[in-house]
């Protein structure tokens, strides 16, 4: 958690909540220990939903399906969502989701390695969000380029590792040191490719949103 605990505590006692479904995934998936997006994030992405209103979706990082759901229901009542996930276990609890969610037509899932599914797509996507293994985002930034269109949004999250990204390499375990060398070259990138411009958010655990210029 990158920002103060008590000032996260206080803005997100302002939060309103999702929908009955969603409010009960995140609950019962928080329940099991498994990772969702925080509410810090999920603000923030119906923000930029309702700002872009974007027709095609991309989402990198399926797990059990919550985030996916939470664009489709706050984005524009037509938009269609792609998301990828290679974690066997996750994929039949993200598809069963969406269909307790009635969103199976709304929302596909590509099943496999995302360094080899975006390399197979085509086409463009106006919001491609980044939540999937955080040592290969920069191995996946050029597909993702490719896949953006001009004035199409980037969204990364938990791109600074609980603040460990702010420490030099030699201060994080050594079985943590590819990932954090990873993760700078590819906020350094985001910030210095001339495609791009991105801000850098202390937002949860630290997201950016870039747009292809």
């Amino acid at each position: 958690m990158i920002t103060e605990e008590r000032i996260s505590a206080f803005i997100n006692s302002f939060d309103k909540g999702n929908t009955p479904f969603l409010d009960e995934l995140e609950k019962s998936a928080l329940a099991a220990g498994i990772p969702i997006i925080r509410p810090e994030m999920q603000s923030l992405l119906k923000l930029l939903l309702a700002m872009k209103q974007p027709e095609q979706i991309l989402e990198v990082g399926t797990a059990i399906g919550f985030s996916a759901l939470l664009m489709s229901e706050y984005g524009p009542k037509d938009c269609r969502i792609t998301t990828i996930e290679k974690y066997e276990k996750r994929i039949p609890e993200a598809l069963l989701n969406f269909r307790k969610a009635g969103k199976e037509e709304a929302i596909t899932l590509l099943a496999g390695d995302a360094s080899a599914v975006l390399k197979g797509l085509k086409g463009s996507y106006d919001l491609i969000f980044m939540d999937a293994a955080k040592g290969q985002y920069i191995h996946f930034l050029p597909d993702i380029l490719r896949l953006l269109p001009q004035g199409g949004l980037l969204v990364s999250d938990n791109v600074l590792k609980g603040g460990e990204i702010m420490e030099s390499r030699f201060a994080v375990t050594r079985r943590d040191r590819t990932i954090h060398t990873r993760m700078r070259e590819y906020l350094y990138e985001l910030k210095h490719n001339e495609l791009l411009e991105t801000a850098i958010l202390p937002v949860g655990d630290g997201v950016t949103v870039s747009v292809k210029k």
